[in-house]
């Protein structure tokens, strides 16, 4: 009788690691329809634009590329009748929601160390806190797309 219930215990222990290590799996954050504008010749900034989804509550914190001297979260916003753009800190990502970075909110890479030609790519690196406060990182290509490529309207909320 004792072997069965050993066998019972080690299998509870097994499920109780396998729960555990599950645990420390980062959620995945959702990337699409990822792309960034062409530039011309000289040109030192441009925008890279895409939809995220989040399974749970989560906040986009900033992200990085090799493409530029700096990537920023960029707000757009009429004030006074003109178009203002402003950095953000921070862009929420309601759970389950998907939040478009595609005007009204864009990825602003600035001080380009090259131009950026369509039909090209630049790589991305997304830096978010999920619900729990954990920063990950996620990895994304981006193609580069004509300059003259349309935006649309963003549906992306702030708090």
């Amino acid at each position: 009788m004792q072997r069965p219930v050993r066998l019972l215990a080690a299998c509870a222990l097994l499920a109780a690691a396998s729960a555990a290590s599950g645990a420390d799996t980062p959620p995945a954050l959702a990337v699409t329809d990822a792309w960034a504008r062409a530039t011309v010749e000289a040109q030192t900034g441009s925008g890279v634009f895409l939809h995220l989804t989040s399974p749970q509550d989560a906040q986009l914190l900033g992200a990085t590329s090799a493409a530029a001297d700096r990537v920023e979260i960029h707000e757009m916003r009429l004030v006074n009748g003109m178009m203002t753009m402003r950095r953000i800190e921070r862009l929420p990502l309601p759970a389950g929601k998907t939040v478009a970075l595609d005007h009204d909110f864009h990825i602003m890479l600035i001080g380009l160390k090259h131009q950026l030609q369509a039909g090209s790519h630049i790589d991305l690196a997304l830096q978010w806190l999920d619900a729990a406060g954990r920063q990950h990182t996620t990895q994304v290509v981006v193609p580069v797309r004509a300059l003259n490529t349309p935006v649309g309207s963003s549906g992306a909320k702030r708090d």
